[in-house]
């Protein structure tokens, strides 16, 4: 476990009052050992760290396609392969924008649910999502059963 600094310990304290005690009620699967403490502490940071992040990157990206959209025409004379150069720049810039927001949005949803004390439990099933999962990627909503019925639609 990653050592963690007075400052996230404080904001851990202060952003989730009552984790000492949710974490107790974090479901688990069979044969998993049942959460404790530090192990959320460190997705909870890992995951802060994560939304400091894409907020960031976010930002820098909106800016960029912003400044994409406003020269969009400038310096393309009249060249097709211009054109289409500018066009797959912007797209590109677009979909990174895009997939950083679907991030920040996962990423904000994982903290709230923790927040909730609802974090580790399938939102479909209701079930555990359980503890190898959300350690490999903490912002998993679903459970391994429920993720593969909803990619088969």
């Amino acid at each position: 476990m990653a050592k963690i600094s007075t400052t996230q310990r404080s904001t851990i304290r202060e952003e989730f009052p009552n984790l000492a005690r949710d974490v107790k009620d974090f479901p688990v699967r069979d044969g998993e050992e049942p959460w404790t403490l530090a192990e959320v502490t460190e997705l909870v940071v890992l995951l802060l760290d994560d939304k400091a992040r894409y907020t960031e990157e976010l930002a820098a990206a909106d800016a960029e396609l912003s400044d994409l959209l406003r020269n969009s025409g400038d310096g393309a004379g009249d060249d097709q392969a211009d054109y289409g150069s500018s066009a797959l720049e912007r797209e590109q810039e677009l979909t990174l924008v895009n997939n950083l927001r679907d991030l920040l949005a996962q990423t904000s949803h994982a903290l709230e649910r923790i927040r909730k004390g609802t974090y580790a439990t399938c939102e479909i099933t209701g079930a555990p999502i359980g503890k190898a999962r959300l350690q490999a990627f903490p912002r998993a909503t679903l459970s391994v059963e429920a993720k593969a019925r909803e990619e088969r639609r």
